[in-house]
Order: C-alpha cells, then structure tokens, then sequence
C-alpha cells in the first residue's frame, strides 16, 4: 500500500495547528515544519504525534524544500497551518496515491471563509497555491522569500483535485493587517531591482484592487469582498513602497538637530 507524508508549515499557530493536524490523522506520517515558535506550536504538534522539524526561515520556497526533504514516503501532501483537509479531499488523495497510473502532482482546489461567510468570487474560490499533492521528486520550489513558485521535475502534466480543502486565512483584522505587513516586506525584496516610484506604486495598489473587486467580481462577496480587494491594493501599494526604501536607503527618522526640523506652513 502506498504510503503518504504530509507536511505542515507553521509559525506560532498554536491556536490553528491542532485543527490542521487533526484533519489529516489518516496520513502515514505527520511532520510539522516549524520555525522556533515561541507559542506552543511545536508541544502541541509534538503531543498530536506529528513529528516537528525545525527550520531556520530563510523564506517560504526554502522552507517547503526543507519540508519535502524531511518526508519519508513516496507521496507528499502539503498543508499550511491555516487549511484543513476535507474528508472529501482525503479519501481522493488516497484514490490518486494508490492508483499506478496516476499524475505526478495535482493541484488542490481551496475554500476559503473569511468575515462570517465562505468567499465565492475574489479570486479566492477556487484558488489554488502550489501543487499541493506530489510524488517526493516530481517537485521542488524556487527560493522566492514569498509567493513561491514550483519547479516541476517531470514530465507529465499537473493534473487537478476535485474536492476542496478549506482554509481560515484571518481569525481577525488584526492578522490581516499583520499579514499584509510581513508579505509586503518580504514582496519588496524580491521587486527592489525594478524602476520603481511612488506613482507606479500607487497605479500597482489601485490595480490590485480592482481587480479582485471587479474583474474577481469581489463586489459579490459583499464587506467582506470589498475588504479582500483594499487589503491586496494596501499589500501591492506597501511592496513597491518598501522597496523604493530599500533602493534609496530611506528610513523615517526624526530630526536630531533643532535647526533641521520640518519648515511648517502657515
């Protein structure tokens, strides 16, 4: 019988992990990649029966390579900690696995809920991140710090899922705020070489936005749409900001003598 890792990123997600383990207590084995959580994450996981790898975070496209190295078995199902796996998913990844004729990787379609509702437009229904079901050596990463993309080792093409996974992104506003803040940062390093200003950072944010509210048809999704679509033009419009600080060396410091304060008009 074949037999299946599935690997799980995390950090400080002590209040998301259990769920994410619980969800795939079917697999043959469990590992949850941590990156020193200060918060319990790694006792929990430990206490589930997952095995915890910890890895020092030198972005997420090394991080997963780290992830599929630490797996033993001939499949690998990625999960972050944020997702839960369907009954429904389960019982077609054990189908896909132990058919000989099957794909090398499969991309897995997402459910996301945000705001008291599952979001139907916004791009985020289906969405999909990377493949997330493969045979150990059909896939690697790229060593992007964010927004990571795949390197296909074979041949064939990717196949897709049929039953979804959930994720819960965001527990609050606050999360939101703070993921888009991380994922700007770690975004503007990977723009910092491109002519940037701040009215192409502006035209790139309000871009953003519309196209997740208009094209996405975001607006359907009612508040909740409106707040996915701000947030991806605060994201987008903070990336090409931090990266003309990273181009110009900038910080906003304050004056440290009296004679080189601000000139204010009347």
């Amino acid at each position: 019988m074949t037999q299946i890792s599935v690997y799980i990123i995390a950090f400080n997600e002590a209040e998301k992990v259990r769920a994410t383990i619980e969800s795939v207590r079917w697999a043959d084995e469990i590992i949850v990649v941590d990156s020193w959580s200060t918060d319990g994450t790694a006792d929990i996981a430990t206490q589930l029966g997952a095995r915890v790898v910890q890895v020092k975070f030198n972005g997420f496209g090394d991080l997963r390579n780290q992830a599929i190295s630490a797996c033993s078995h001939g499949w690998i199902f990625s999960l972050d900690a944020d997702e839960r796996c369907t009954p429904e998913a389960a019982a077609e990844i054990k189908s896909i696995t132990e058919n000989a004729s099957s794909l090398d990787a499969y991309w897995t379609p997402r459910r996301n809920y945000f705001m008291g509702r599952w979001i139907k437009h916004s791009g985020w229904y289906p969405n999909y991140r990377q493949p997330q079901l493969f045979r150990k050596g059909a896939m690697q990463y790229d060593l992007k710090p964010v927004h990571e993309g795949y390197v296909l080792q074979s041949s064939r093409p990717v196949g897709h899922m049929q039953n979804a996974i959930w994720q819960f992104p965001f527990k609050n506003m606050s999360e939101v705020m703070h993921k888009a803040n991380r994922y700007s940062s770690l975004g503007a390093e990977k723009i910092k070489h491109k002519k940037i200003s701040m009215g192409s950072a502006l035209v790139h944010g309000l871009w953003s936005f519309s196209k997740h509210y208009f094209f996405k048809l975001g607006f359907l999704d009612g508040w909740a749409g409106f707040v996915i679509a701000f947030g991806n033009f605060e994201g987008t419009f903070y990336r090409y900001v931090k990266a003309i600080e990273i181009q110009k060396g900038t910080t906003w410091q304050a004056p440290t003598q009296i004679h080189d304060r601000p000139k204010v008009n009347a």
